[in-house]
């Protein structure tokens, strides 16, 4: 079921009305709707409704009624999330959250002035929170599965697309030889990063998009949100609006188990990495015919500095393999 109409209908019985309804921008795999809707006893609602792309994406990750029982776990574990009003295979509907989504309004207007010293203490809290989740809120069935080797699957993303990317090979190579000991294995976000999370004047109001969730170790997601691609032009190393410690303390604090820094910078870097091949995943997904659109040929624009952030990184110690 992919017809908004048809689903608010089929959640809210007879009589239900969409008053109002808008497609919000951003998204390279779902398409997400605003939703404003009135009962027939007279209830009002405001829905957030996300559906399937009708062309998955080659990084796709949970389905959405996967994603929705997620989410519910997250809520369950003290994580701010939008409620699931309802779902199915290819929708979620969700109630709308207030607040604001696009970082560089959260990174400069005054509206979130007060809110931006906050932000990386409440990202280390939301984030211990998300690591104490049962890993079972992950497997639905099926028997326990390690998690497969993140370099490995990203090598392989990599070299599935027969496109040649020198600074990638090179990155992979030195993460390999440097990899870190992993400690331990959590429910891992996948995605949580400045953009993906909803803001308003008090500081963060729901953590979204959970479809790239996955089990594997707790610094991938510290990492990721250290990204200079989630910084969005600001200095400020966690998601532009802070510094390592106050997100490591924070995060320490709220009980997830103490992050040695050096191994917080192989994740840092691998998550350049990823986004990387991302970029070049999704702008080969618009060159060779998988979805015409603007937006993935834009990301493509991404990759060389992707490359270049790579680079500096590699040569940031001496002695680095």
């Amino acid at each position: 079921m992919t017809d908004p109409h048809a689903i608010v209908l089929d959640t809210f019985g007879t009589g239900t009305e969409i008053t109002s309804s808008a497609r919000l921008p951003g998204g390279a795999s779902r398409e997400t709707w605003a939703l404003d809707v009135l009962t027939g006893d007279g209830g009002r609602h405001e829905l957030i409704l996300r559906l399937d792309s009708p062309v998955a994406p080659l990084e796709a990750g949970l389905g959405l009624a996967a994603e929705a029982r997620l989410m519910r776990a997250a809520a369950g574990a003290g994580v701010p999330v939008p409620r699931i009003v309802a779902c199915g295979e290819s929708y979620i509907l969700m109630t709308r959250v207030p607040g604001e989504t696009i970082p560089r309004k959260i990174l400069r207007d005054d509206a979130y002035a007060a809110a931006r010293p906050r932000l990386a203490r409440q990202c280390g809290q939301a984030l211990a929170a998300i690591h104490r989740m049962p890993l079972s809120a992950l497997r639905w069935e099926g028997p326990r599965e390690e998690p497969p080797d993140p370099l490995t699957r990203w090598r392989e993303a990599l070299d599935a697309l027969g496109e040649p990317h020198p600074v990638f090979e090179l990155t992979l190579r030195r993460l390999a030889a440097t990899r870190p000991p992993g400690r331990r294995h959590t429910v891992v976000h996948g995605d949580f990063r400045n953009g993906n999370l909803i803001v308003g004047p008090e500081g963060i109001r729901a953590v979204l998009d959970w479809e790239l969730a996955h089990s594997g170790d707790p610094l991938e997601d510290l990492g990721w949100l250290c990204v200079k691609a989630w910084r969005f032009g600001e200095r400020l190393p966690v998601g532009g609006f802070g510094a390592y410690d106050e997100l490591l303390h924070a995060y320490e604090e709220a009980g997830g188990q103490a992050v040695d820094r050096e191994a917080l910078r192989w994740w840092e870097t691998f998550g350049v990495l990823k986004w990387g091949v991302i970029c070049v995943m999704r702008t080969m997904r618009h060159l060779r015919g998988g979805a015409a659109s603007v937006e993935l040929a834009a990301i493509g624009r991404r990759v060389c500095e992707n490359e270049w952030d790579l680079l500096r990184l590699l040569g940031e110690r001496q002695g680095y393999p």
